[in-house]
């Protein structure tokens, strides 16, 4: 039987820094119609919790006000085409610090062959963020060039495995000579040490991008316009270096260059719905065939979650953080 009560982890005085994540008794989610519970084995550790910690990034209307935006489980209450005792990954809007979470039935996927709990639950808000963006904005296909920032990251690392997983060439940074040969290890055809080299120079030099996936912002966008081809497409997801680009006319007009973006968490559930079908039915099969992996960094049990958003914000770690109830 499902108890009453759950152990989660709240926001000491709503917002603050890592050390006001803790521990606490609150009430077990009761699904609304078309939702499932899930018993969570493990949940992801993303960017987007910390900003929501830091009270730069509210949850959407109807979402848990608990962090945690990705998990996977066994289903305790059951909808849709799931029953109990499935084994389930699922995006959530929020409330994945926990240890139960309801979500939409429709925004879960079954957990990849060969995969525990910990591995499957690394995967949606990366996938999810990498398809939506580099595939359907960035309209990334097979011969073209992907750019990817942050290659480490846990965005990084699905977008590099994604892209030669479509059959794209991928040109990768990362601030470090050593995260550069792990970007080089996760699949990159070229991996440039951002701290040290001209990243727009070089892969200018190696034949530029067609699609280029930033999350950093104004302070890139110079060299990313550089390394740009014609009618070469910048997405955005973040704007950790600057949120206010300086763009020059002219040279996006005479590139026919398109910049665009997303988040996906305010998005509807029709829409996410939509989403996650194409992932199950273009990702999944990647990931089935070890051609999309996932790579956790480190684990924490759930009490632990200030120690896991620390880690997280030191930026040493190569993938995926994640918590263990």
């Amino acid at each position: 039987m499902t108890p009453k009560t759950m152990t989660a982890i709240e926001i000491e005085g709503g917002k603050g820094p890592a050390s006001h994540l803790r521990a606490a008794q609150i009430a077990t989610p009761s699904p609304p119609e078309g939702s499932i519970l899930i018993q969570v084995r493990a949940a992801g550790v993303n960017r987007p919790d910390i900003l929501q910690r830091n009270g730069a990034y509210p949850p959407p209307p109807g979402a848990p006000a608990t962090l945690g935006l990705e998990v996977a489980g066994e289903v305790v209450a059951a909808a849709g085409r799931w029953r109990v005792g499935d084994r389930v990954t699922a995006l959530l809007g929020g409330g994945g610090y926990a240890q139960y979470a309801a979500v939409d039935a429709r925004h879960a996927l079954p957990v990849p062959a060969g995969l525990d709990f910990t591995e499957a639950a690394a995967l949606p808000e990366t996938v999810f963020t990498v398809y939506a963006n580099v595939f359907e904005h960035g309209a990334l296909k097979a011969g073209e060039t992907l750019l990817v920032h942050g290659a480490t990251s846990g965005i990084g690392v699905a977008a590099i495995q994604m892209a030669k997983a479509v059959g794209a060439r991928v040109i990768a940074t990362a601030r470090g000579a050593d995260k550069a040969k792990t970007a080089k290890a996760l699949g990159a055809d070229i991996a440039i040490d951002a701290s040290k080299e001209d990243f727009g120079e070089v892969a200018k030099a190696a034949g530029g991008a067609d699609v280029i996936l930033d999350m950093v912002g104004g302070s890139y966008f110079a060299a990313n316009l550089e390394a740009l081809n014609y009618r070469g497409r910048i997405v955005y997801i973040a704007s950790q270096g600057g949120g206010t680009l300086e763009v020059p006319v002219w040279r996006i007009m005479a590139k026919q260059a398109v910049l665009t973006g997303s988040t996906l968490r305010p998005r509807s559930a029709d829409e996410k719905a939509r989403i996650t079908a194409e992932v199950e039915r273009v990702v999944w099969p990647w990931v089935e065939q070890r051609l999309v992996r996932a790579v956790v960094d480190k684990a924490f049990p759930l009490e632990e979650a200030a120690a896991a958003h620390a880690y997280l914000e030191g930026g040493s770690h190569v993938g995926k953080v994640m918590l263990i109830p």
